[in-house]
């Protein structure tokens, strides 16, 4: 499973360690260039020609379960050479470049330069054929093999650890933490994994300037709070940026995901034990308005996706009520059992609840945890309302989308 890169010519994605420094972007070619400036080009030798990754027609690239473990493929006789990028902890912080020859005849990878760290050392024929760097080393690949280099983020190059994490286990890593916010088991894998990718990026990027985008800026904070970071190191940062919020929603009027970021820092502040605050910033959301504004059809860019996506599941309303399935089943979800966890129901509740079917009709059920909320059904069941804390009742058919 993997999040397609559709866009080759542009965009990148950010790589790096927790509680590192280090970053750098890989490219949509497989180009990494590290936020310090210095870059790693690669080019494959292949038994008809050589094979520049910044030109070939056949490049294709996805994130693994959209987490940055970073795959670029590239078509040779027979197969593929498969680039695959990711960073781990290890030995102080290691960015491993690994190629794999998924194709049936040997071929050599070229890398831009040789300040690497290495498992066996470059082949000492001269590279010809091609312009590269002076200092550009090459590694021959048997058929059907596999080999590793990697860039230090501290140190000299040496050799590279043999014991690293594999690229599926550092995606697994990846995947769990960003599933501490919440998760979602849905019939559509593109959803869940653009979600883990949007995580991913505020955690290695941090959240965007509260200067343009104020709004942003407290989903991106209340996001890495529901991921770990710790709510009362962020307050003073969240709330300059919901002063900005607010001062602006006078002239302009606050839209859903305004209304959606002050609800995430009304939640942050009662992570930090700053009730009083909370308080504030709930009463401060209420006479902007924008709390029931319409949730757009089309999904946002960037960590506006968050809501958007939670919203369409479980959306918090006033008066202490959350509403599921607001604009009702996905057309495309019909027939299939799915479930989420942990999705705000309010500042200081969770609901999570999975739908199975029975024939033609959906079983809901769920359970709160946290203070207790009132659950109403949205367009798929307007006239439905849950009782108690946990519970199982059965909807109505869906009806055939006008």
């Amino acid at each position: 499973m993997g999040q397609q890169v559709d866009d080759l010519e542009g965009g990148s994605t950010t790589i790096g360690v927790l509680g590192g420094h280090w970053r750098a972007e890989v490219d949509s070619r497989g180009r990494i260039v590290t936020w310090e400036g210095s870059a790693l080009d690669w080019w494959i030798a292949a038994e008809d020609r050589w094979h520049d990754p910044r030109h070939e027609l056949t490049v294709r690239q996805q994130s693994v379960d959209g987490t940055p473990v970073i795959e670029t493929r590239v078509r040779v006789p027979g197969g593929d050479v498969v680039q695959r990028v990711y960073a781990v902890a290890d030995a102080g912080g290691v960015t491993v470049i690994e190629v794999e020859n998924d194709s049936p005849a040997p071929v050599a990878v070229v890398f831009s330069h040789g300040r690497l760290l290495t498992q066996r050392p470059p082949a000492t024929v001269p590279i010809e054929g091609i312009e590269v760097p002076a200092d550009a080393v090459s590694f021959p690949i048997g058929h059907h093999a596999t080999m590793r280099v990697g860039i230090p983020h501290s140190g000299n190059p040496g050799p590279l650890p043999a014991e690293l994490g594999t690229p599926l286990a550092v995606a697994r890593g990846w995947t769990r933490l960003t599933e501490t916010a919440s998760r979602v088991v849905l019939p559509d894998a593109a959803l869940m994994e653009r979600l883990v990718s949007v995580r991913c990026h505020v955690l290695l990027n941090g959240p965007v300037d509260p200067v343009s985008d104020a709004a942003g800026s407290l989903l991106g904070l209340a996001e890495l709070v529901r991921m770990g970071s710790d709510a009362v190191d962020l307050v003073p940062e969240a709330v300059s940026a919901a002063e900005r919020l607010a001062r602006a929603a006078r002239t302009c009027g606050l839209d859903w995901d305004g209304a959606a970021a002050l609800s995430a820092v009304e939640r942050l502040l009662v992570s930090a034990d700053d009730h009083r605050a909370a308080a504030d910033v709930a009463a401060l959301c209420a006479r902007l308005g924008g709390s029931g504004a319409p949730v757009p059809e089309q999904a946002p860019d960037g960590i506006r996706f968050v809501p958007w996506l939670e919203y369409r599941l479980a959306r918090p309303l006033a008066n202490n009520t959350c509403v599921l399935l607001e604009a009702g089943h996905p057309q495309g979800w019909l027939g299939a059992n799915w479930e989420v966890h942990h999705l705000p129901a309010g500042p200081r509740s969770q609901v999570g609840y999975a739908v199975r079917w029975h024939g033609e009709r959906p079983a809901v059920l769920w359970e709160i945890t946290g203070e207790p909320v009132a659950l109403v059904g949205g367009s798929a069941a307007p006239s439905w309302r849950g009782s108690g804390p946990s519970g199982e009742d059965l909807w109505p058919e869906p009806q055939p989308q006008s």
